[in-house]
């Protein structure tokens, strides 16, 4: 069954200590997805980070930047931004009620601003209330509803991330009481510490806990990016990769891009017939504007 690809080409937690290659600059990341789309990417998963820091951020006009500089060139690839950021909350040492430096607890309505201001095609939605180093990501269901209602608002598709079996059934449970107006779109996560473990078995576990008529990439970070691209194909599911998910190429090879790393899956999805969908037919099957 043919599938699409997404390329997740920073993300949050990646670092150019950890790969030089890794985009930064709004110049940068736009280059990238536009060089990931020609590789095969249907989609391009973004988020931004201050240039002079590197650190994540949630700035609007770094946003548009990138999008203005990807629409220049290419209408057609499918736009995916995050909306992740503004969920983390730091105990501090002192006293564990007093938020400490590296909280960003923000409401609804800020974190998806970006999403309202600039309308891309799809916006992350996270449902995971989980344990990340010594910090807490909160994602409550007043906070989901919300987030999930303004990215509809504005015609945009929410792209609902799963962390473990828990934000399966709060799903299940959302889309039960009509909180989302399509059949949900759906990733399956996986390698992130106390989520879900990589492995055939989460795929298919995680699968057939999703509603029926969902649409459903699974993905995993680290070592598992890419046996992880061949195992949801082969369940059925849809595909992603990029630098936000792995740094390496091949075993003490450093990827030198993010679209290098859509080559290599789609050699992995050639050798097992699995033909790639084109960005055209990802709007199609997503029912996206044009």
């Amino acid at each position: 069954m043919p599938t699409f690809l997404t390329c997740a080409v920073l993300g949050n937690f990646t670092t150019r200590a950890q790969n030089e290659h890794l985009p930064i600059t709004p110049g940068e990341i736009a280059r990238d997805c536009l060089a990931a789309a020609e590789a095969g990417a249907a989609i391009v998963h973004i988020h931004v980070r201050d240039p002079e820091t590197q650190l994540p951020s949630m700035r609007v006009d770094l946003y548009r930047e990138v999008v203005d500089r990807i629409r220049g060139v290419n209408q057609d690839v499918v736009i995916n931004l995050t909306t992740g950021n503004g969920g983390r909350y730091h105990p501090s040492d002192e006293d564990p009620a007093v938020a400490g430096p590296k909280t960003n607890l923000l409401r609804a309505d800020l974190r998806v601003q970006h999403i309202l201001e600039i309308k891309p095609d799809i916006a992350t939605l996270d449902l995971n209330t989980m344990v990340f180093g010594n910090e807490v990501v909160i994602n409550t269901l007043p906070s989901i509803r919300r987030m999930a209602e303004l990215i509809q608002s504005v015609g945009v598709r929410p792209e609902i991330e799963l962390f473990d079996s828990g934000d399966v059934n709060i799903l299940n449970d959302l889309y039960a009481e009509g909180c989302f107006a399509k059949p949900p779109l759906c990733s399956i996560v996986m390698g992130i510490k106390y989520g879900f473990r990589p492995s055939p078995e989460t795929v298919l576990y995680a699968r057939d806990m999703l509603p029926k008529d969902a649409i459903w990439s699974a993905f995993a970070t680290g070592k598992w990016a890419f046996p992880m691209v061949a195992q949801s194909a082969l369940a059925g599911g849809n595909v992603r990769i990029g630098l936000e998910d792995g740094v390496w190429l091949a075993r003490g090879v450093k990827a030198p891009s993010n679209a290098a790393m859509v080559e290599k899956a789609r050699r992995i999805l050639d050798e097992l017939g699995v033909a790639l969908l084109t960005a055209s037919d990802v709007r199609s099957m997503l029912d996206l504007r044009a």
